[in-house]
Formats: structure tokens, C-alpha cells, sequence
């Protein structure tokens, strides 16, 4: 676990750190879309179901974008 760790900080890419990685944005994606959708559309058709939304939306365009970014570092970085 420790060199999982010490990968993920100095920016060593393998599948399990990109795997881990992956995971975080889609996490962090769905709380910026769950709050964004709750400020943007929580008035009209409710908070709790435009959070839910949002949740479920934001990972949508942020996973595809998560992975080319990441064959990218790959690539460079060697």
C-alpha cells in the first residue's frame, strides 16, 4: 500500500495508480455535479433529484477525459 502511495505522489502512472486515480475524479465528480446541479436546478424540480442528477451526470464527461489525460502523462512521461 505504501508504494501505491508513494507512486500516486511522485506521479508514477501504472494501472493500479491510474485505476486509483480514476476513481478519486469520478468521486470528486459527483460531488461537484450533485452541488452544482442543487445550485443550478434545485429551485425548480427539487434539491434532493437535482443533486441526484448532477451526480449521476458529471462523471459522464469527466471519466472519458480522466483517461485520455492519463494515456497522455503515460506517454510522455516515459
Amino acid at each position: 500500500m505504501a508504494d501505491i502511495l508513494t507512486d500516486m505522489v511522485f506521479g508514477k502512472i501504472s494501472l493500479i495508480t491510474g485505476f486509483a486515480w480514476l476513481l478519486i475524479a469520478i468521486f470528486i465528480s459527483m460531488v461537484g455535479g450533485a452541488i452544482s446541479g442543487m445550485i443550478i436546478a434545485g429551485k425548480e424540480i427539487g434539491y434532493l433529484f437535482s443533486a441526484m442528477l448532477g451526480g449521476l451526470f458529471a462523471p459522464a464527461g469527466v471519466i472519458p477525459a480522466m483517461i485520455l489525460g492519463l494515456f497522455i502523462l503515460s506517454f510522455l512521461g516515459r
